[in-house]
Parts: structure tokens; sequence; C-alpha cells
């Protein structure tokens, strides 16, 4: 199995267009040990030439482009592409703009949680998507499907402790927004060949037994690494939500993904969808060498991880 990293960046990419926080404003001069992201996604292949897209970011265009395994091949059709479908892990604008480059009369299967396809299917832009040609599969939790046109690959969703995506939030819900389960999801990628198996989770609140149990035996994890600490987009005056407002756990801290994955049996341990506020994104930081003393890599766009 082939996972790849196409984009590593929280939404918005790195640096955001409208940012001149330090790390935004020092990749744009470039400082040494700072290197440009896109928004967040993967791509995930058995055999190296069917794949599935692990969600559509807003800069999915650029990402395909960048990969040389996602561009039609020299004796390819007129229209054609190795990407089969898409799996969405939530209807988070950075996960699923990208979908709208991907209109040109292409077969593909879309899979997501019923509430995220309920949030497509209720927004007309996404009817750009040629029903005729494009599927939209439901996918039930904690099941096993095997996506469209890709043999040897099978996923396992799973809920994550999350929210609602923002432009669904509703306040009138009260402190939980309107989130329920299966607004946010993580992937077990599974090998059926061998059974070997990376787990994709992008988003995360916090983590509980239950994931904990998801995840153990993972040859890899891709996990949320949006903040370096809860409040750090407060304290460097970008916003005034915490991480957990947001629906993304710190990494580090007493209740960090850090702290709490320490015990956790699994191979490589990645954080990915790195917000442009944090301190890890540099090389030679001291966050970034703590991250990186205990045991955890930090995702860059082009990442290769083979299992």
């Amino acid at each position: 199995m082939i996972v790849k990293v196409l984009g590593s960046a929280a939404g918005r990419g790195f640096p955001q267009w409208n940012c001149n926080c330090r790390n935004c404003a020092d990749v744009r001069r470039g400082i040494a040990g700072l290197e440009p992201r896109t928004q967040s996604s993967a791509a995930v292949s058995i055999d190296g030439r069917s794949w599935v897209l692990l969600n559509a970011s807003p800069d999915l265009r650029q990402q395909i482009a960048a990969t040389p395994e996602l561009n039609p091949g020299a004796a390819d059709p007129l229209r054609s592409s190795p990407i089969r479908s898409v799996v969405l892990t939530n209807a988070d604008v950075d996960h699923i703009a990208g979908l709208l480059t991907l209109r040109e009369s292409q077969p593909l299967t879309i899979y997501a949680d019923p509430r995220v396809q309920s949030a497509l299917s209720g927004s007309p832009v996404f009817g750009v998507l040629d029903g005729r040609l494009v599927e939209r599969v439901p996918i039930r939790r904690d099941e096993r499907f095997e996506p469209s046109g890709c043999p040897g690959l099978a996923i396992e969703t799973f809920a994550v402790p999350g929210k609602v995506a923002l432009f669904l939030e509703d306040e009138a819900s009260g402190p939980d927004l309107g989130t329920a389960p299966g607004d946010t999801i993580g992937l077990k990628l599974i090998d059926t060949r061998s059974g070997r198996f990376a787990c994709f989770v992008p988003g995360c609140a916090a983590v509980d037994n239950t994931l904990l149990r998801r995840m153990s035996g993972a040859a890899a994890i891709l996990f949320d690494g949006t903040l370096f600490t809860d409040d750090e987009m407060i304290g460097q005056g970008l916003s005034q939500k915490t991480g957990r407002r947001m629906g993304h756990i710190s990494m580090s801290g007493p209740d960090g993904s850090v702290a709490a994955l320490a015990g956790l049996d699994a191979g490589r341990r990645i954080f990915t969808h790195i917000n442009n506020s944090n301190p890890a994104l540099r090389q030679g930081s001291p966050e970034r060498n703590w991250v990186e003393a205990a045991g955890w890599e930090i995702a860059h766009d082009g990442m290769e991880v083979i299992l």
C-alpha cells in the first residue's frame, strides 16, 4: 500500500493568503527551516495505478499537477484519470471544496457519512458533479467497504470526537453546535493481501479508549496536528477560538495527542493538517525537536508512506 500526502497544512494552507504571523511572514521570505504547504488531503493506492483520494482539498488541482501518479498516462484516452474515488472524513470546506475540481465528465465515486452526503446534496453548487457519472455512496460507520476501482484496498470508517463543519454550526443547538456522530470520522486503510493497515485521522478533538483500540496495530497513523497548544491562536492574536472549540486536539499538554497516544501500538506516527500558527512547522525549533523526540514526524507535501 502507498499513502501519499498531497497537502499537509490546515485550512487556507501555509502561508495563509492574508496572514502575517511569524511563520507565514518567514516562509514568504524564504527563511530556512520552513516550507510552503497546501491544504490537507492524501491519496492511497495498492498498485500505484488506481488511486483513492482522502478528502478533496481546495488546492486539489495544484496537488494533482504536482503528483505524476495522479495524472493521465501517455497512452491513456483523451479524458481519463487514475483517481477512482474520494472518501471524505467530514464536510469542512477545506476537505470538500476540491470536489469542484473533479467536475469534468469523469466517472467517480464519492464516499461519505450520510450526514456529510446530506451537506453536499443540500448545496446546489455541488450539482456541477454530473450525477450520471459521479456516484455518491453513503458509508456506515464501523463497517468495511472496498472503494470502486481499487482492488486490494478496503476501508473501515469509525467515529472520531470532533465537531460539525463551521458552515453547518447551529448556535441554537447549544454548546455542541449541532454536532452529531458522523460529522467527523477516521479511516482505517487496509491492504487486504497482507492485512497491514494505516489510519488517517486529520481531524480529532480528543483521544478516547475507543479511538485507541481502533488505531492499535497500525503500521502508520496520519493524525491531526493542527495546533501545538490549545490556546496558540489566541496567544498569537490570530483568533479567539481554542483548538478544542475548533474540533482539534493539540499536540502538547497532559491531554494532548502526544501524551494520549504515547502507549499506542503503532509504527510511524505522522502529524498532518498543521495550522500556520504551529511552531512545530519550523525545523530546529524547540517544539519540532520535542515532537520528533517523542517519535513523531511532521508531514510535508509529497511525503510517501509505504506499507
